[in-house]
């Protein structure tokens, strides 16, 4: 039966409907797709394949049972890397005027897309058991679309707010429990990760993507608890961190790569402005005043 649900692909980019599209394609790829966007949000959920999708100049390596939210006017495009697999995804485009009908019915039905515009968090990671919940909504979906069942249109409807209000839920509620902390903790949870993470990548982007927050709202917190900026905290730390380095039997010329920093001349001027000394001057003075017996 699910064969008779499969759509044939084709490269239209744009919608027929004003309220939502679902498609499921089941296909082994002889075409490729340039780069696009389109007025429309696009839900793309991943079943089989060897593909990346590059949203945003940003190459997203796909696994099994992700999905995919790319906003209106955002470029993107799929990259398939072995055109031997199979390549089965479902695809559901919901236009903006729908997306508005809905959330002025609650703004439950539109959580997902807000979270997506806020953070820029566009792929959502499933395990197996949450994935069949989904393709088994979109298939129920599907099979009410393309039948001819008394009051289609109240089934198609009752449907498709099921499965937009399950997504929501599910991306809602995972977004809950992992912020462990209130709002008023937020800045404890981000120094204690800061901490635990110091030698690699705390951008701004970076914490807005595991926090589920907003870099704005992170900024303030942070800010508004600490005194400091967020870059200045960290650098902070990282110099602090360093001088165990320092102390230790690495070149002083090597010790700011061990510590976050991206060159050592910065490195240099920071732990300067910081302690008024240079690292090397910090190495020489403590082994002065604590010689090695």
């Amino acid at each position: 039966m699910k064969k008779d649900l499969q759509t044939k692909f084709s490269n239209r980019q744009y919608m027929l409907s004003k309220d939502f599209e679902l498609y499921y394609y089941a296909d082994s790829v002889t075409y490729t797709l340039k780069p696009h966007s389109h007025d429309y949000y696009e839900f793309y959920f991943f079943l089989e394949g060897d593909v990346s999708i590059c949203i945003c100049d940003k190459l997203y390596k796909l696994k099994q049972w992700d999905f995919i939210l790319v906003p209106p006017n955002t470029e993107h495009y799929p990259v398939i890397h072995d055109m031997k697999y199979p390549y089965r995804r479902f695809v559901l485009w919901i236009s903006v005027d729908y997306c508005n009908k809905l959330l002025s019915e609650s703004e439950s039905y539109v959580y997902i897309m807000k979270h997506v515009l806020d953070i820029k968090k566009y792929v959502f990671s499933n395990d197996s058991i949450e994935f069949n919940s989904i393709s088994s909504r979109l298939f129920r979906l599907l099979e009410e679309i393309k039948g001819n069942r008394f009051g289609k249109e109240v089934g198609i409807n009752l449907e498709f707010k099921s499965f937009i209000l399950y997504l929501n839920r599910l991306v809602y509620e995972r977004n809950s429990i992992k912020s462990k902390y209130s709002e008023e903790k937020l800045y404890i949870a981000l120094c204690d990760y800061i901490s635990e993470h110091l030698t690699e990548d705390l951008s701004l982007d970076k914490l807005s993507e595991e926090f589920y927050v907003s870099k704005s709202y992170i900024s303030h917190e942070f800010k508004d608890n600490i005194g400091l900026s967020l870059h200045q905290y960290i650098i902070k730390k990282r110099l602090n961190a360093s001088k165990a380095g320092i102390l230790s039997d690495l070149p002083i010329s090597k010790v700011y790569e061990q510590y976050g920093f991206s060159d050592y001349s910065c490195y240099f001027r920071a732990f300067k402005k910081e302690y008024g000394l240079s690292p090397n001057e910090y190495r020489n003075m403590y082994k002065k005043r604590y010689p090695l017996n």
